[in-house]
């Protein structure tokens, strides 16, 4: 409620009627300047969408194709060692999955490949 109304109000009216108009008045003007602040940001700046367009979809796709080909072609030993790389695991790690030393891991021509 604005503060410089309340001497206005003289009785002829019930209170609510008064300060139904003060109320809605001032929601108008807030709705107002929100609408107004929105514009202005809306304006002032653009979203750029960071989703990948079709074009990088399908280049990913042919990129991770190509890269499972690639890995299904290397003997079994070599294969459990880049897979296991890719997922992220040590070289500790994999050579205690595969159960070889870690400088093998280490070695493996599939590991320096990989990394």
């Amino acid at each position: 409620m604005e503060p410089h109304a309340l001497p206005r109000f003289r009785g002829e009216c019930s209170e609510r009627t008064f300060l139904f108009p003060i109320a809605h008045n001032r929601g108008i003007a807030h709705i107002a300047r929100r609408r107004l602040l929105t514009t202005d940001i809306d304006d002032r700046f653009e979203i750029e969408d960071v989703r990948p367009n079709p074009e990088q979809i399908v280049a990913t796709g042919q990129q991770d194709q190509r890269l499972l080909e690639a890995v299904r072609q290397l003997p079994v030993a070599y294969r459990q060692v880049v897979t296991l790389t890719l997922e992220g695991l040590s070289y500790g790690e994999i050579a205690e999955v595969v159960g070889i030393t870690e400088s093998n891991v280490v070695s493996t021509p599939a590991a320096a490949g990989a990394r």
